[in-house]
Protein backbone atom coordinates (compact mmCIF):
# COMPACT_ATOMS: atom_id res chain seq x y z
CA UNK A 1 0.00 0.00 0.00
CA UNK A 2 1.77 3.24 -1.48
CA UNK A 3 1.97 6.09 1.28
CA UNK A 4 -0.30 9.20 0.25
CA UNK A 5 1.90 12.57 0.24
CA UNK A 6 -0.21 15.21 1.15
CA UNK A 7 -1.35 18.15 -0.79
CA UNK A 8 0.29 21.44 -0.06
CA UNK A 9 -1.22 24.30 0.99
CA UNK A 10 -0.34 27.75 -0.36
CA UNK A 11 0.89 30.44 1.89
CA UNK A 12 -1.63 33.17 2.68
CA UNK A 13 -1.60 35.71 0.46
CA UNK A 14 0.54 38.83 2.18
CA UNK A 15 2.61 35.88 3.76
CA UNK A 16 6.44 35.04 3.17
CA UNK A 17 7.10 31.50 2.92
CA UNK A 18 8.18 29.51 5.60
CA UNK A 19 11.89 28.53 5.11
CA UNK A 20 13.19 25.01 6.37
CA UNK A 21 15.54 26.86 9.05
CA UNK A 22 12.78 28.63 10.41
CA UNK A 23 11.43 26.45 12.83
CA UNK A 24 15.31 25.79 14.22
CA UNK A 25 15.55 29.29 14.83
CA UNK A 26 12.64 29.27 16.72
CA UNK A 27 13.33 26.84 19.10
CA UNK A 28 15.06 27.81 22.57
CA UNK A 29 18.54 26.36 22.30
CA UNK A 30 18.84 28.58 18.86
CA UNK A 31 17.50 32.02 20.82
CA UNK A 32 20.29 30.75 23.52
CA UNK A 33 22.97 30.47 21.07
CA UNK A 34 22.08 33.82 19.52
CA UNK A 35 21.66 35.63 22.67
CA UNK A 36 24.92 34.53 23.71
CA UNK A 37 26.46 35.60 20.98
CA UNK A 38 25.06 39.00 20.74
CA UNK A 39 26.23 39.47 24.77
CA UNK A 40 29.80 37.73 23.89
CA UNK A 41 29.84 40.67 20.86
CA UNK A 42 28.51 44.09 22.91
CA UNK A 43 31.34 42.52 25.63
CA UNK A 44 33.79 42.52 23.44
CA UNK A 45 32.71 46.00 22.19
CA UNK A 46 32.02 47.30 25.86
CA UNK A 47 35.89 46.09 27.07
CA UNK A 48 37.22 48.12 23.78
CA UNK A 49 35.46 51.29 24.22
CA UNK A 50 36.38 50.55 28.31
CA UNK A 51 40.16 50.85 26.85
CA UNK A 52 39.52 53.77 24.76
CA UNK A 53 38.22 55.81 27.62
CA UNK A 54 40.79 54.84 30.19
CA UNK A 55 43.76 54.71 28.31
CA UNK A 56 42.60 57.65 25.32
CA UNK A 57 39.92 59.94 26.29
CA UNK A 58 40.28 60.29 29.60
CA UNK A 59 43.98 61.11 29.66
CA UNK A 60 43.17 63.85 26.90
CA UNK A 61 40.51 65.31 29.17
CA UNK A 62 42.75 65.07 31.92
CA UNK A 63 45.49 66.73 30.20
CA UNK A 64 43.13 69.74 29.21
CA UNK A 65 41.57 70.44 32.53
CA UNK A 66 45.02 70.64 33.51
CA UNK A 67 46.29 73.23 31.12
CA UNK A 68 44.34 75.50 32.94
CA UNK A 69 46.20 75.07 36.20
CA UNK A 70 50.43 75.92 37.36
CA UNK A 71 50.88 72.62 39.21
CA UNK A 72 54.40 71.21 39.99
CA UNK A 73 53.01 67.97 42.02
CA UNK A 74 54.69 69.64 45.66
CA UNK A 75 51.97 72.72 45.45
CA UNK A 76 48.36 72.14 44.85
CA UNK A 77 47.79 73.22 41.95
CA UNK A 78 46.46 76.96 41.51
CA UNK A 79 44.10 77.67 38.38
CA UNK A 80 45.59 80.27 35.92
CA UNK A 81 43.76 80.09 33.30
CA UNK A 82 44.87 81.10 29.59
CA UNK A 83 48.03 81.67 30.93
CA UNK A 84 49.54 78.88 30.02
CA UNK A 85 48.31 78.95 26.05
CA UNK A 86 49.63 83.05 26.27
CA UNK A 87 52.95 81.94 27.31
CA UNK A 88 53.75 79.22 24.45
CA UNK A 89 53.61 82.49 21.77
CA UNK A 90 56.41 83.77 23.25
CA UNK A 91 58.43 80.92 24.01
CA UNK A 92 61.06 80.57 21.48
CA UNK A 93 61.67 77.26 22.78
CA UNK A 94 58.07 75.81 22.23
CA UNK A 95 57.62 77.82 18.50
CA UNK A 96 61.40 76.17 17.49
CA UNK A 97 60.31 73.07 18.56
CA UNK A 98 57.24 73.35 16.25
CA UNK A 99 59.29 74.38 13.19
CA UNK A 100 61.93 71.14 13.63
CA UNK A 101 59.16 68.60 14.07
CA UNK A 102 57.61 69.83 10.93
CA UNK A 103 60.51 69.37 8.81
CA UNK A 104 61.00 66.08 10.08
CA UNK A 105 57.70 64.91 9.82
CA UNK A 106 57.15 66.06 6.35
CA UNK A 107 60.49 64.28 5.31
CA UNK A 108 59.78 61.09 6.80
CA UNK A 109 55.91 61.07 5.55
CA UNK A 110 57.17 61.70 1.77
CA UNK A 111 60.23 59.38 2.26
CA UNK A 112 58.48 56.54 3.77
CA UNK A 113 55.47 57.02 1.10
CA UNK A 114 57.88 57.19 -1.87
CA UNK A 115 60.45 54.39 -0.72
CA UNK A 116 57.83 52.35 0.37
CA UNK A 117 55.69 52.53 -2.77
CA UNK A 118 59.00 51.72 -4.96
CA UNK A 119 59.43 48.95 -3.54
CA UNK A 120 55.76 47.52 -3.44
CA UNK A 121 56.29 47.95 -7.29
CA UNK A 122 59.49 46.25 -7.56
CA UNK A 123 58.03 43.31 -5.47
CA UNK A 124 54.72 43.10 -7.03
CA UNK A 125 56.86 42.40 -10.78
CA UNK A 126 57.81 39.09 -8.94
CA UNK A 127 55.67 36.36 -9.98
CA UNK A 128 56.40 33.70 -7.47
CA UNK A 129 54.14 33.94 -4.89
CA UNK A 130 57.15 32.56 -2.04
CA UNK A 131 59.33 35.37 -3.49
CA UNK A 132 56.79 37.95 -2.43
CA UNK A 133 56.45 36.17 0.95
CA UNK A 134 60.18 37.00 1.38
CA UNK A 135 60.81 40.48 0.51
CA UNK A 136 57.50 41.23 2.81
CA UNK A 137 58.90 39.43 5.56
CA UNK A 138 62.40 41.08 5.29
CA UNK A 139 60.84 44.77 5.00
CA UNK A 140 58.74 44.66 7.43
CA UNK A 141 61.04 43.13 10.26
CA UNK A 142 62.00 46.24 11.19
CA UNK A 143 59.21 47.75 12.43
CA UNK A 144 58.72 45.00 14.86
CA UNK A 145 62.38 45.57 16.75
CA UNK A 146 62.25 48.06 19.94
CA UNK A 147 62.44 51.94 18.74
CA UNK A 148 64.62 52.32 21.28
CA UNK A 149 67.15 49.48 20.71
CA UNK A 150 67.12 50.53 17.18
CA UNK A 151 68.24 54.12 18.18
CA UNK A 152 70.52 52.86 20.40
CA UNK A 153 72.04 50.50 17.76
CA UNK A 154 72.18 53.45 15.13
CA UNK A 155 73.86 55.44 17.37
CA UNK A 156 76.99 53.51 17.19
CA UNK A 157 76.38 52.80 13.76
CA UNK A 158 76.82 56.59 12.92
CA UNK A 159 79.52 57.53 15.82
CA UNK A 160 81.76 59.83 13.92
CA UNK A 161 84.67 58.37 15.68
CA UNK A 162 84.13 54.40 16.23
CA UNK A 163 81.35 54.23 13.69
CA UNK A 164 80.96 51.65 10.75
CA UNK A 165 79.40 54.38 8.69
CA UNK A 166 82.53 56.50 8.57
CA UNK A 167 84.57 53.45 8.57
CA UNK A 168 83.55 52.41 5.83
CA UNK A 169 83.90 55.87 4.07
CA UNK A 170 87.09 56.01 5.04
CA UNK A 171 87.97 52.59 3.66
CA UNK A 172 86.37 53.75 0.24
CA UNK A 173 88.69 57.14 0.18
CA UNK A 174 86.79 59.74 2.12
CA UNK A 175 86.33 61.15 5.50
CA UNK A 176 84.51 61.09 8.53
CA UNK A 177 81.09 62.50 8.44
CA UNK A 178 79.76 64.41 11.94
CA UNK A 179 76.50 62.64 11.53
CA UNK A 180 75.15 63.36 14.97
CA UNK A 181 77.36 66.18 15.89
CA UNK A 182 76.47 68.82 12.98
CA UNK A 183 72.84 70.33 12.76
CA UNK A 184 72.22 68.95 8.73
CA UNK A 185 73.93 65.76 10.13
CA UNK A 186 71.65 65.09 12.88
CA UNK A 187 68.50 65.86 11.16
CA UNK A 188 69.54 63.80 7.96
CA UNK A 189 70.33 60.77 10.48
CA UNK A 190 67.01 60.69 12.44
CA UNK A 191 65.38 60.96 9.23
CA UNK A 192 66.81 57.99 8.04
CA UNK A 193 66.67 55.90 11.05
CA UNK A 194 63.11 56.46 11.09
CA UNK A 195 62.61 55.97 7.80
CA UNK A 196 64.67 52.47 7.74
CA UNK A 197 62.39 51.26 10.74
CA UNK A 198 58.89 52.10 9.74
CA UNK A 199 58.99 52.34 5.49
CA UNK A 200 58.03 48.61 5.93
CA UNK A 201 54.44 49.59 7.14
CA UNK A 202 53.55 51.58 4.11
CA UNK A 203 55.50 49.37 1.83
CA UNK A 204 52.88 46.20 3.37
CA UNK A 205 49.89 48.41 2.37
CA UNK A 206 51.09 49.44 -0.92
CA UNK A 207 51.81 45.84 -1.59
CA UNK A 208 48.09 45.04 -0.73
CA UNK A 209 46.74 47.36 -2.94
CA UNK A 210 48.13 46.57 -6.00
CA UNK A 211 47.60 43.57 -5.63
CA UNK A 212 43.92 44.04 -5.32
CA UNK A 213 43.62 46.14 -8.59
CA UNK A 214 41.90 45.27 -11.16
CA UNK A 215 43.31 42.50 -13.68
CA UNK A 216 41.15 43.65 -16.42
CA UNK A 217 42.09 47.43 -16.46
CA UNK A 218 45.69 45.80 -16.46
CA UNK A 219 44.93 44.12 -19.47
CA UNK A 220 43.41 46.90 -21.07
CA UNK A 221 45.90 48.88 -20.83
CA UNK A 222 48.66 46.93 -21.63
CA UNK A 223 47.08 45.97 -25.22
CA UNK A 224 46.41 49.36 -25.50
CA UNK A 225 50.18 50.09 -25.30
CA UNK A 226 50.37 51.90 -21.74
CA UNK A 227 54.33 51.98 -21.02
CA UNK A 228 55.09 51.28 -17.08
CA UNK A 229 55.45 55.30 -16.05
CA UNK A 230 51.99 55.72 -17.93
CA UNK A 231 50.19 52.55 -16.46
CA UNK A 232 51.93 53.63 -12.90
CA UNK A 233 50.68 57.23 -13.51
CA UNK A 234 47.54 57.02 -15.26
CA UNK A 235 46.31 53.66 -13.70
CA UNK A 236 47.70 52.51 -10.67
CA UNK A 237 48.14 55.64 -8.44
CA UNK A 238 44.69 56.98 -9.15
CA UNK A 239 43.42 53.21 -8.27
CA UNK A 240 45.49 53.10 -4.89
CA UNK A 241 45.06 56.92 -3.95
CA UNK A 242 42.66 56.15 -1.20
CA UNK A 243 45.79 53.75 0.31
CA UNK A 244 48.15 56.42 -0.52
CA UNK A 245 45.92 59.15 1.79
CA UNK A 246 45.71 56.18 4.29
CA UNK A 247 49.51 56.07 4.82
CA UNK A 248 49.79 59.74 4.74
CA UNK A 249 47.63 60.26 7.57
CA UNK A 250 48.68 57.91 9.17
CA UNK A 251 52.59 58.48 8.79
CA UNK A 252 52.04 61.93 9.65
CA UNK A 253 49.95 61.85 12.74
CA UNK A 254 53.04 59.18 13.88
CA UNK A 255 55.89 61.69 12.81
CA UNK A 256 54.34 64.51 14.71
CA UNK A 257 55.21 62.43 17.55
CA UNK A 258 58.57 61.76 16.75
CA UNK A 259 60.77 60.75 20.32
CA UNK A 260 62.27 57.97 20.89
CA UNK A 261 64.99 58.17 17.91
CA UNK A 262 66.10 62.37 18.58
CA UNK A 263 66.14 61.64 22.54
CA UNK A 264 68.17 58.50 22.57
CA UNK A 265 70.70 59.40 19.49
CA UNK A 266 71.47 63.20 20.13
CA UNK A 267 68.99 64.24 23.48
CA UNK A 268 67.72 67.03 20.84
CA UNK A 269 70.90 68.00 19.98
CA UNK A 270 73.27 69.55 18.68
CA UNK A 271 72.34 72.56 20.39
CA UNK A 272 68.22 72.62 19.86
CA UNK A 273 68.44 70.92 16.00
CA UNK A 274 66.32 68.14 16.75
CA UNK A 275 64.39 69.32 19.68
CA UNK A 276 60.70 67.80 18.81
CA UNK A 277 58.07 69.17 20.50
CA UNK A 278 57.51 65.74 22.34
CA UNK A 279 60.87 66.70 23.87
CA UNK A 280 59.76 69.63 24.98
CA UNK A 281 56.69 68.66 26.62
CA UNK A 282 58.71 65.67 28.12
CA UNK A 283 61.18 68.39 29.55
CA UNK A 284 58.62 70.93 30.88
CA UNK A 285 56.36 68.44 32.30
CA UNK A 286 58.42 65.68 33.87
CA UNK A 287 62.25 67.55 34.08
CA UNK A 288 60.73 71.05 34.97
CA UNK A 289 57.58 69.74 36.44
CA UNK A 290 55.74 72.57 35.56
CA UNK A 291 52.65 69.85 34.34
CA UNK A 292 49.90 72.43 34.02
CA UNK A 293 52.51 74.55 30.99
CA UNK A 294 53.27 70.76 29.81
CA UNK A 295 49.51 69.77 29.15
CA UNK A 296 49.08 73.21 27.25
CA UNK A 297 52.05 72.36 25.14
CA UNK A 298 50.80 68.92 24.79
CA UNK A 299 46.77 70.52 23.67
CA UNK A 300 48.64 72.92 20.83
CA UNK A 301 49.95 69.60 19.42
CA UNK A 302 46.90 68.08 19.49
CA UNK A 303 45.13 70.98 18.05
CA UNK A 304 47.58 70.78 15.60
CA UNK A 305 47.52 67.38 14.65
CA UNK A 306 43.36 67.60 13.94
CA UNK A 307 44.23 70.66 11.73
CA UNK A 308 46.92 68.48 9.59
CA UNK A 309 44.46 65.75 9.39
CA UNK A 310 41.44 67.83 8.47
CA UNK A 311 43.56 69.52 5.32
CA UNK A 312 44.67 65.92 4.20
CA UNK A 313 41.17 64.97 4.21
CA UNK A 314 40.13 68.64 2.57
CA UNK A 315 42.65 67.56 -0.03
CA UNK A 316 41.81 63.98 -0.09
CA UNK A 317 38.44 65.36 -1.92
CA UNK A 318 40.20 66.06 -5.01
CA UNK A 319 43.14 64.11 -4.80
CA UNK A 320 41.89 60.54 -3.60
CA UNK A 321 39.83 58.41 -6.15
CA UNK A 322 37.12 55.81 -4.62
CA UNK A 323 36.25 52.74 -6.55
Amino acid sequence: MSAVTPPRTAPEPGTAPARPDDAVRRTPAARRSRRAEAAFGFGMIGLAGAAILLFTIGPILASFGLSFFAWDVITPPRFVGLDNYAAIGSDQRVVHSFGVTAVLAFSIVALQVAIGLFLALLVDQRRRASTKAIFRTVFYLPLLASTAAVSIFMTYMFNERFGVVNYYLTLLGGSGVPWLTSDAGAVVTIVFVAVWQSVGFTFVLFVAALAGLPRDVMEAAEIDGAGPVRSLLRIKLPLISPTVFFACVIGLINAMQLFDQAFIMTKGGPGTATTTITMVIYQTAFQNLQFGYGSAISMVLFAALIALTGLQFTLSRRLVFYS
